[in-house]
């Protein structure tokens, strides 16, 4: 189809053309009808343009649009060359003092803890850069697109409204002076006309509802048949549901459906078919059909192009009015015009309107685009915001009601721009006096939940998906509530007060309606069967909280509307409440001479309701009454008087016994859905406003009735009263012995009834009900939250209500991660019976005090803490606890347990009765302390509580009986509370004494009291005197008997002494070591005695000694690929099957590392582990589908003991030299050019011997004349075949480690057989060793220093593994091997095509030839030994790697040219430097001095000589020497002495100059040594640098801004979701998303892991920008999260930005994560993590 459109395209596009704006917009100045030209040019050209076939190519449409459609009109707008006349129009322009810029999504936006007026205020990153709040607490958080900057908004910021940029351009404001005043006339006139125009015709277009025609004046006149099958987006079909039927419907492959899905989630809707309008439909049905099972069907429609192509022209259009009016206010202002003007329908008709109301009708792309306009255009200009705002409050209740219906994200709905209008203070007056907006928002609440039950009141049914859907969306509405509460006015008018009274009102409707909603009834015998729905009823209260607060912070605001809010309240809970005896029968109460009326109610039994918002809020007006002083500067205009105290408190009451009964297992038959509404109405989000205000609901009941009456109505709620007012009901109790629960449940009850006391009367700390302000109440909250332990400023935050959080700054002392502690002198404010703590916290941290008070050796009582005093208005409160009833109800419970009979009591109520009685006496205490000369202090509970009882029972006084206590034996830990109590009571006595006032009776029991206390303490000080004599003794017999065994056992701890020297690594005690230089190998090879060796297996615990022939022992091992060293991470190995791994390349673009953790097992027990882990894991596949956190298919396995992720096993070994050199040492060994010349001839004879065996033999007798003529080099038997030492398990593991490590490394299938195995060995050996010296170095630790156990063990067995390997490979593939690596640098015929020298990595050519050596050697009957070759190779690769050096070293001329005389070494570099330069044909750049060349080499070849040492040091077994295991300095001249090597590296070239300068001609002569020479090419410079991990920036923040820049590379232009940065080597990649999923091995992988396979081989390390999380990944199914290293100010990660604290780098993070990739140890982290964590095992890794 494309193709047959291809010419006629092409024609069009030529004619498009060739059309000239200019002439266009000359015909339309001079057009009578400009309306009808505009349009008819349109309805030619548009259907030219856009949508020309199946795939849209936005690039040229938009080239084409911008030359035909918007040239002529911006021509036409400016009157000359748009490119003149916008520049000139921007000049005449003032520019803004706003700032405006919209977020996309992603980008950073700040806002100010200090300054903003509300949350949403927030800068952009440019502009918060600028302001002064970079320096205040202020809060980073991510947009999530939508809202703009309010920078230069001077009713958003307390403070600094401007940044430096914005501040230039407030200068010059006058008043709102008019912007049109800077255009011309007729400008004016021509923008009007055509911005008329074409915003019309863009609303009209895009809210035109027709498929298949256009409105009349855009019809064409030959009509096409081209349709699109249109899909469009909902939020109700996921990605795959879409994907899936995509694919059926129009046979489309996985990608593109994946194409499509993305593009019409990311702009609404997308074309999936082109066509005629059948071919369209059929593709509708399918999908239709498809999706409408289980929801409805996915929105289709099928459209004609033409009509599609005006649609997206009207989107570019609106774009395009964006982009001019941002040239100058003045065209701002006239589209501003233009959009609100009332059209011809009247209301509603304006085209703001029209687009509104249209809103959820339109698709995602198109909302975007127009909400943008309304952003920068409507409003960025603040006449018309005000305009705007009203439009939008007439429309409130439709557009609320459209997205109510609808189901797109709030961010793409118009109703989402409340944010941007009520939130600004002047206008959310304005709209609430002009257009009553409260009442409205409030109603469209009140309309949107329609279900009441009988009494009117809401009832949530099941709460369906669909409903709670529906629910969330009205939940909206209370946050546009927030939004116009959210700031107080500061002066009220006439109208405010009248509309905020009615919106008052309206909210008090609502309450109403929830006032006893959801009530519930204890269920008896039988469990609930449903659990009822409470979900609903609960988060409404959570969404209103905060309004509730802001209404009272409003009431407060103005003493007329308190007052009148208060009688309002009052009224609507008189009539929720009407006649509150509901009919009940009144019954009468009396104790000790008290009696009251009530009703009789119990909780147990009827219906009760937790919410009781009337009463609350009620509640919170009568504390500001209080708290403003109302109360008293107008009682007459308040309703007090009427007031009925009983039923004030009558449902508070009712709430508080519920949550009692709960606690008392009452309600256990009621199921979870009532615990938790017990746990919310307790919890830190909802008590503001339901269990505060119930205490203050109390409170306020008790402050106006008497407290006798009070407490018996309370008994008679908490069903208490027969307990108390009936005498001996603890004997009959007692004998009666009821069921145990019963009692059970009683004492609990009579615990919490006086918890509920010691509450009413110690919460005081609310400013209204005590005398203190809101810091004090935050003060003790965080005092109380410190005293259960010290906590992280996080956790400290969350258990405060949300809104404190800025009033506390005090930073941490910061320890781990920044700690909160309690200061000693907070200590004295704790109350044990706090009213917030929940019962665990109630718990710790009353065991935290007493720990603390035990510490510091002070009495462990807790007693009460001094209150402040009450408000005047709840003063009387403090005479519940001398009220006649209360001294009863102590007198009984302090009589049980001086009785102490069975079980009728608890101890913890004993111990809340203790409180009280502290609590009173404070109280007295602080009576008399402020008493003023004429008043007679009314409290006097000392003489109350020292009255015996009345004559009938003459029952001891309270005092009597807390002294018979005192010594009771079974009240040990209320001892020191009672001594207190005691101690307290004489000094308020003394103080009545002294006081003048008041007479006192004497009482008896106070002398006693004194010498029983006296006496008390003696014997407390000879008891402790006697422990700690006791004490002392026993210490000095067990020191007596150690010193006593140790002198027995003398030998013994000599020989354990011994041994641990001996086995130590330096053999100080060795007579071979102690004075002579340790050398690492050659002839001269320091000889050490043979080490026995004894290990345990540590799955069967038999202990072995390593033998040659004995059973293999195993170390468990992982090998891995790795780029950690890696200097060229783009090279790829094309096919791994043909690749020859046998030279690695300096830039070490990969190589094969081994870690183990050092666990040794038998090879046998190993294999049965392995074999079980097999079975359990087939099992396992069979149950559930889930992956381990190990993937047994690669051989990985966890460690049996450490779990330390493993895959292979490497054997333990003896030194391998020592078996294989068994030959004598002759003391004539040949000198190096010796040497290379005899090793020369017999691989010349062993080349010749291969290829008479390659070829046919025909006649034997020309092959034995060939041997004869090939002289064979004397005592060299190329046909010996040497025994292989080891026992059969050791060589099958040498096979098992060797195959494991060439499959991981070179990503092939095992193959024991191929010869790239040694090499593979080998390689893994050089590279592990090469990373430990990078580590060493890095972290300047010397090299012999100590190293940890598991890395000594595993570099000791590789390098025994690397040496022994060949003996199980073929002996001929590994002399192979060593002539072609000895051929690198020793040329000969038969090697053509081997790596120059600026191509191999020298130690890895050292080790392989030093390996491979032996296969040579062992046939060598001459009596060259092995430590000779090892010498002589390792001279030779170390003139090589110095001519390495030589040629590649820098040389840049530094100017430190030292003048004193060259020492030996700097002549001898400079002469071999000058070699160099001739044999190079003197491409060589020109001598720099030879101090600087002799620094360089040095430099260059500390690496390898360091690798070297290691090397040598473990596969000879030679101890270091101790010079080289101090850190500090180089240790070069120690090195080059261990390593025997001259100090002077120089010398080696002098030494063996006949054969050397050949050598080094051949290398230079190299074709690719010129190129470099020639600057054609690269090379590795040495010392390599050490990868490091990316440079962090300081503050996160820039991060976040390079992230929100970044947009995903495959769907052209549009925002990464997950941008993801890896910190390998910086790229920024679009993980988790289906844009950027590539294919890897037959799987699609998410960009991360595709990446990990290109940098890191399979391992990763990424930092996810927007969670702020560090991700590792190693292959496809493992991953975890790591923590951060950014952390805020008090010490804490925020992992999820979920804070917003500023982040900044923390170094020692960064480090540590760096030291985890250097170490190779990210894999066994992410093995850690999963198996730790199972819910880290169930994410699909590979997709992110």
């Amino acid at each position: 189809m494309a193709s047959e459109l291809e010419p006629e395209v092409q024609a069009i596009d030529r004619s498009l053309l060739e059309c000239s704006a200019e002439e266009i917009a000359g015909k339309w100045l001079q057009a009578t009808d400009l309306t009808r030209e505009v349009y008819q040019h349109l309805a030619h050209y548009v259907p030219k343009i856009y949508c020309r076939g199946p795939n849209p190519f936005p690039q040229k449409e938009d080239m084409l649009a911008q030359h035909v459609l918007l040239g002529p009109m911006e021509w036409y707008l400016c009157g000359e060359d748009p490119a003149f006349g916008f520049p000139k129009l921007e000049q005449a322009n003032k520019p803004s003092h706003l700032c405006g810029r919209v977020f996309k999504v992603g980008e950073p936006t700040y806002s100010c803890r200090d300054c903003a007026v509300d949350p949403t205020c927030v800068l952009c990153m440019e502009c918060f850069l600028g302001s002064i709040h970079r320096d205040h607490r202020y809060r980073m958080t991510t947009s999530g697109g939508g809202g703009f900057c309010d920078c230069g908004d001077t009713e958003a910021w307390k403070e600094g409204p401007y940044c430096q940029k914005h501040e230039l351009n407030t200068s010059e404001i006058e008043e709102e002076e008019d912007p049109l005043v800077h255009l011309s006339e007729d400008v004016i006139a021509r923008t009007y006309n055509i911005f008329a125009i074409m915003f019309r015709y863009a609303v009209e277009i895009l809210t035109w509802e027709k498929e298949s025609e256009l409105p009349a004046d855009l019809e064409m006149v030959e009509k096409s048949d081209t349709y699109y099958c249109m899909l469009f987006n909902d939020e109700v079909h996921t990605y795959e549901q879409v994907i899936y039927t995509l694919q059926k419907a129009v046979n489309c492959t996985q990608k593109e459906a994946i194409g499509f899905a993305t593009t019409v989630d990311r702009d609404g809707r997308r074309s999936v078919r082109y066509g005629d309008f059948q071919y369209c439909e059929q593709a509708k049905s399918v999908i239709v059909r498809n999706t409408s099972r289980q929801t409805k069907p996915l929105k289709v429609q099928v459209m004609h192009s033409s009509i599609v192509a005006h649609q997206n022209f009207g989107l570019k259009l609106l774009s395009w009015l964006g982009s001019i009016i941002g040239y100058s206010d003045g065209l701002r202002r006239i589209l501003c015009q233009v959009g609100l003007q009332e059209g011809p329908d009247g209301e509603n008709s304006s085209l703001v309107d029209r687009l509104m109301l249209s809103d959820s009708k339109l698709w995602k792309g198109a909302r975007s685009v127009y909400h943008q306009l309304f952003m920068s255009s409507l409003l960025m200009d603040l006449k018309y915001k005000k305009l705007f705002a009203v439009r939008f409050a007439k429309n409130y209740e439709r557009l609320q009601s459209d997205y109510v219906t609808d189901d797109h994200d709030r961010e793409f709905s118009v109703a989402d721009l409340s944010v941007q209008i009520f939130t600004v203070p002047s206008l959310a007056r304005m709209l609430i006096t002009e257009e009553n907006l409260m009442s409205i928002i409030i109603k469209t609440f009140m309309d949107h939940l329609r279900h009441r039950d009988a009494q009117g009141r809401f009832q949530f049914e099941r709460y369906t998906a669909l409903q709670a859907f529906k629910f969330r969306r009205v939940q909206s509405l209370i946050l546009d509530l927030k939004y116009v509460l959210i700031s107080k006015p500061t002066e009220w008018s006439d109208e405010l007060r009248q509309k905020f009274l009615e919106g008052f009102d309206a909210f008090l409707e609502l309450l109403k309606c929830m006032q006893g909603m959801d009530p519930i009834t204890r269920q008896v015998g039988q469990h609930i069967e449903m659990e009822p729905e409470w979900e609903a009823a609960f988060t409404l209260q959570m969404k209103l909280t905060h309004v509730i607060s802001m209404m009272q912070d409003w009431c407060a605001s103005d003493e007329k509307v308190l007052i009148e809010a208060y009688k309002k309240c009052l009224a609507v809970l008189m009539q929720c409440h009407g006649g509150y005896t509901d009919g009940e029968q009144p019954i009468t109460l009396s104790i000790c001479g008290h009696s009251v009326e009530t009703i009789r109610y119990c909780v147990s039994q009827e219906k009760v309701s937790i919410h009781l918002p009337v009463s609350r809020l009620l509640a919170g007006l009568h504390v500001l009454l209080s708290k403003s002083e109302v109360a008293y500067k107008f009682p007459e205009l308040l309703p007090l008087s009427e007031l009925s105290p009983p039923m004030l408190i009558e449902h508070p009451l009712r709430c508080l016994v519920l949550c009692a009964q709960v606690h008392a297992g009452m309600w256990r038959r009621n199921g979870f859905s009532l615990v938790n509404q017990i746990y919310y109405y307790h919890n830190v989000k909802c008590r503001r406003e339901m269990f505060d205000k119930d205490v203050v609901m109390l409170q306020t009941g008790v402050s106006m009735m008497d407290p006798n009456h009070f407490l018996m109505i309370m008994l008679s709620r908490f069903e208490l009263y027969q307990i108390f007012s009936t005498p001996d009901y603890g004997k009959r109790f007692s004998s009666e012995i009821t069921h145990k629960d019963v009692v059970q449940q009683n004492n609990t009850l009579i615990e919490e009834m006086l918890y509920l006391i010691i509450m009413l009367v110690g919460e005081r700390f609310s400013p209204g009900v005590g005398q203190v302000n809101a810091t004090d109440e935050i003060k003790r909250e965080i005092i109380h939250q410190l005293s259960i332990k010290p906590m992280a400023h996080s956790e400290l935050v969350k258990s405060l209500p949300e809104d404190v959080s800025p009033f506390f700054h005090r930073k941490p002392g910061l320890t781990g991660r920044g700690m909160y502690e309690l200061k000693p002198e907070c200590a004295k404010e704790f109350n044990l019976y706090f009213y917030h703590f929940s019962r665990a916290e109630q718990s710790k941290a009353e065991e935290a005090q007493r720990k603390l008070k035990r510490q510091n050796r002070e009495d462990a009582a807790l007693p009460p803490p001094v209150l402040p005093p009450f408000c005047p208005l709840f003063a009387s409160l403090v005479n519940i606890l001398q009220s006649d009833v209360m001294l009863c109800i102590m007198g009984t419970i302090l009589q049980w347990a001086v009785e102490h009979n069975g079980y009728a009591w608890s101890e913890s109520m004993l111990q809340r009765v203790l409180h009280l009685i502290g609590m009173a006496l404070q109280e007295e205490k602080q009576h008399l302390e402020n008493v003023t000369e004429e008043h007679v202090v009314t409290f006097t509970f000392t003489q109350k509580i020292s009255k015996p009882g009345e004559a009938p029972k003459n029952s001891p006084s309270i005092l009597a009986m807390l002294e018979t206590l005192q010594n009771a034996p079974y009240l040990e830990v209320h001892k020191d509370m009672i001594r207190w109590i005691l101690k307290t009571f004489n000094a308020v006595k003394k103080m009545r004494e002294s006081s003048p006032t008041s007479p006192v009776a004497e009482t008896e029991g106070t002398i006693m009291e004194e010498s029983s206390r006296d006496k008390d303490k003696a014997e407390r000080k000879r008891k402790a005197e006697i422990a700690r004599l006791r004490r002392e003794k026993i210490m000095a017999q067990m020191s007596e008997m150690q010193r006593h065994f140790i002198d027995e056992n003398k030998e013994l701890f000599q020989q354990t002494l011994e041994l641990d020297a001996s086995t130590s690594a330096v053999l100080d005690n060795s007579p071979v070591a102690s004075d002579m230089t340790l050398t690492a190998l050659g002839p001269a090879q320091t000889q050490v005695p043979e080490q026995r060796q004894f290990v345990t297996c540590i799955l069967c615990q038999e202990e072995q000694e390593v033998k040659v022939e004995s059973r293999a022992m195993v170390l468990a091992a992982f090998v891995q690929r790795s780029t950690v060293l890696s200097k060229n991470r783009s090279k790829f190995i094309q096919d791994p099957e043909k690749y020859d791994p046998l030279f690695m390349h300096p830039d070490l673009s990969c190589g094969t590392h081994t870690s183990s953790c050092g666990h040794i097992m038998h090879a046998h027990c190993w294999q049965r582990y392995f074999d079980s882990v097999q079975a359990k894991e087939q099992r396992r596949q069979q149950r559930l589908r889930l992956h381990t956190s190990y993937d047994v298919e690669n051989g990985e396995f966890l460690c049996p003991l450490c779990e330390c992720l493993s895959n292979t096993v490497i054997p333990l070994l003896l030194p391998p030299r020592n078996i294989f050199n068994n030959r004598l040492n002759f003391s004539d060994q040949p000198n190096l050019t010796q040497w290379i010349r005899t090793i020369s001839q017999q691989i010349k004879a062993l080349q010749f011997l291969r290829k008479e065996e390659s070829t046919p033999n025909n006649a034997s007798t020309k092959n034995s004349e060939n041997v004869d003529e090939l002289q064979l080099p004397e005592g060299f038997r190329p046909d010996f075949r040497p025994k292989n030492p080891y026992s059969e398990s050791i060589k099958e593991m040498l096979t098992t480690f060797g195959t494991a490590t060439y499959k991981v490394g070179l990503k092939v299938h095992p193959n024991e057989e191929d010869p790239r195995v040694p090499i593979m060995c080998w390689g893994s050996c050089a590279y592990t060793i090469q990373s430990i010296e990078r580590i060493l170095s890095d972290e300047d630790k010397p090299l012999f220093g100590p190293l940890p156990c598991r890395l000594d063990d595993c570099l000791r067995s590789l390098t025994r593994f690397a040496a022994a390997h060949w003996t199980v490979a073929s002996v001929s593939v590994v002399q192979g091997h060593f002539c072609k690596l000895f051929a690198s640098l020793v040329p000969n015929d038969s090697h053509e095509e081997l790596p120059c020298i600026l191509d191999i990595d020298m130690f890895h050519l050292l080790v392989g030839l030093v390996l491979a050596f032996p296969a040579l050697q062992c046939q060598d009957f001459s009596g060259i030994s092995l430590c000779t070759g090892d010498l002589h190779i390792f001279h030779l690769v170390t003139m090589a790697h110095i001519i390495q050096i030589l040629l590649t070293s820098c040389t840049e001329e530094n100017g430190m040219d030292q003048e004193n005389p060259t020492c030996e070494e700097e002549s001898a570099v400079l002469a071999l430097y000058k070699t160099l330069h001739q044999y190079t044909g003197s491409a060589l750049k020109e001598i720099p001095s030879g101090w600087h060349l002799w620094r360089s080499v040095r430099a260059g070849i500390m690496p390898f000589l360091k690798c070297s040492a290691l090397f040598f040091h473990y596969l000879n077994g030679v101890p270091s020497p101790p010079d080289i295991q101090v850190p500090g300095t180089s240790h070069f001249e120690h090195l080059c002495n261990y390593l025997s090597l001259p100090n002077n590296l120089i010398c080696l070239f002098q030494e063996n100059s006949e054969i050397m300068n050949s050598l080094i001609e051949s290398w230079c002569r190299n074709s690719e040594v010129k190129r470099y020479l020639e600057g054609e090419r690269d090379a590795i410079r040495y010392p390599r640098e050490s990868n490091k991990l990316i440079n962090l920036p300081e503050d996160y923040s820039s991060l976040i801004n390079q992230a929100s820049n970044f947009s995903c590379p495959k769907s052209g232009g549009d925002k990464s979701r997950a941008p993801t940065l890896c910190l390998v080597c910086g790229s920024l990649l679009c993980s988790q998303s289906y844009c950027c999923q590539t294919e890897l091995e037959g799987e699609d992988v998410g960009a991360c892991t595709a990446h990990t396979y290109s940098c890191g081989s399979g391992v990763g390390i990424f930092l996810r920008v927007r969670e702020c999380q560090v991700l590792f990944l190693a292959g496809k199914t493992k991953g975890c999260f790591y923590s951060p290293p950014y952390l805020d100010d008090y010490g804490e990660t925020d992992q999820g930005l979920r804070r917003g604290n500023p982040l900044h780098l923390c170094k020692e993070r960064f480090k540590k994560i760096q030291k985890l990739w250097h170490q190779h140890s990210v894999t066994e982290e992410i093995g850690h993590a999963q198996e730790a964590n199972q819910t880290l095992v169930g994410i699909d890794w590979q997709h992110l």
